[in-house]
């Protein structure tokens, strides 16, 4: 959400000792990288009742009236997404039934701080106050949250349990949404549900209690029932930042004696042919390629001052400005063709076969056809385990990649007019190209399980 959230004012005060709040996060920065606390819920000075991650990256939950839980637990991970839900009973005369926190579906009982809400206490969410998501209302500061949010439901009345939101998935034994009616629960007055099937802050619970947003709300199909890549930035070393729109943009910073390396989230493993596209918005020096799995594994290989994909014999790189692929700092001409700022790229992996294709502007280069496996570069030379990387090699300029990994969007940019979707794995990605080679998918959690 960067610096975007969302805001309500109920017409009046709810039920201030039972409620439930349940929501769906993925992070896209954390605590370390951002210095700061990441503000999920937050209200003003006066009123505040907040729900955040901490600089340490622990989570807080916590009151004016003295409820206080910091989690022991580190919750750094920016691939996955956590479902969190928070129920809050002051009315029980057992302590630990006032409030209970959840993650994954597990209860939470490692704290560092645990201060329970007193008995009948009436808490400061859900009244007829300003309620913020996203970011802290005060005007000491916002502290936004940076990530993505996805179905978050607000139950005015009710104390109900993480198993009302999310369920075992029974084949893999992962936790997972669950599949709710606008009817699933009596809501209660103030209740709502907003984020539902994409970026809307219009309530589709059976209430009507909307909220407004401001910035830029952009709707992505990365939910919390497939998952697709995103830059790596805990893989990154050199740059405290450069990293937007839930890490698919990544830029070079003109006060950073270091560029970029990073990987992707998601790599491959043995067999498996995929797709995704990005948007090259300035062009210095830019490379994307692949890399041995041992490469990224072994510390020794961590890369510092401009040091680029393709600069080792475990690096397979292409390099944007000249148009060649590099090993070992070796270039080989490939396609003959030159990008601009503006221009689009597509690269596919067949990692069944070990090559990679480029294309630009929707047509694959060098006379490729990734389809029948002819024209791309050969990378059979460091073995099929690979991670995807991208880099920066220009001390006098930096780059600006945006990436669509099948989500549809460059940074805040929807793909307008038709998208075009594989024909095999993960068959909701959405790309700009027609041009997506058979058997291909995307770098998605469906496309890996495909």
């Amino acid at each position: 959400m960067a610096t975007t959230y969302c805001t309500e004012t109920p017409a009046s005060n709810g039920n201030l000792r039972t409620f439930t709040i349940s929501f769906w996060v993925k992070r896209g920065k954390e605590g370390a990288a951002s210095g700061t606390s990441q503000q999920i819920i937050g209200q003003t000075v006066d009123q505040y009742f907040r729900v955040m991650f901490k600089d340490d990256n622990t989570l807080r939950c916590y009151d004016q009236s003295g409820f206080n839980f910091i989690t022991t637990k580190k919750f750094s991970d920016i691939n996955s997404w956590y479902h969190i839900v928070l129920r809050i009973d002051t009315t029980q005369n057992t302590e630990a039934d006032r409030a209970r926190l959840y993650v994954n579906g597990v209860l939470q009982t490692a704290y560092g701080t645990q201060t329970y809400p007193a008995l009948n206490v009436e808490l400061h969410f859900n009244r007829g106050q300003l309620h913020s998501i996203g970011r802290s209302s005060s005007s000491g500061g916002y502290d936004y949250f940076e990530g993505v949010l996805s179905e978050f439901c607000f139950i005015d009345g009710g104390s109900l349990g993480p198993d009302s939101f999310g369920e075992t998935d029974t084949d893999t034994g992962e936790w997972r949404i669950k599949d709710l009616a606008a009817n699933a629960f009596t809501w209660g007055t103030n209740g709502y549900r907003i984020f539902h099937n994409g970026n809307s802050v219009t309530d589709s619970s059976t209430n009507s209690n909307d909220w407004t947003a401001y910035g830029s709300l952009t709707n992505t199909s990365d939910c919390p029932s497939n998952v697709f890549a995103v830059l790596n930035r805990l893989d990154n070393d050199n740059m405290s930042t450069g990293f937007l729109y839930g890490n698919t943009q990544v830029s070079g910073q003109s006060s950073e004696s270091r560029k970029y390396y990073c990987s992707l989230t998601m790599g491959c493993l043995g067999n498996g042919k995929f797709y995704f596209e990005g948007l090259l918005e300035i062009n210095n020096q830019g490379f994307l390629g692949v890399t041995s799995l041992d490469a990224i594994q072994n510390p020794s290989y961590h890369r510092y001052n401009n040091e680029y994909c393709g600069r080792y014999d475990y690096d397979y790189g292409y390099n944007f400005l000249d148009g060649q692929y590099y090993r070992n700092t070796s270039g080989t001409a490939y396609g003959g063709v030159s990008w601009t700022a503006g221009d689009y790229f597509s690269f596919g992996i067949d990692n069944t076969n070990q090559k990679m294709y480029i294309a630009k502007n929707g047509t694959w280069i060098n006379s490729a056809n990734p389809s029948s496996g002819t024209g791309g570069i050969d990378y059979s030379g460091i073995g099929s385990n690979v991670m995807f990387i991208v880099s920066d090699n220009n001390s006098a300029g930096y780059n600006k990649f945006s990436f669509n990994f099948g989500n549809g969007v460059f940074s805040t940019n929807t793909i307008s007019g038709t998208t075009y979707s594989p024909t095999v794995g993960d068959t909701t990605a959405k790309f700009k190209y027609n041009i997506i080679p058979t058997g291909f998918t995307a770098l998605s959690t469906k496309g890996l399980n495909a």
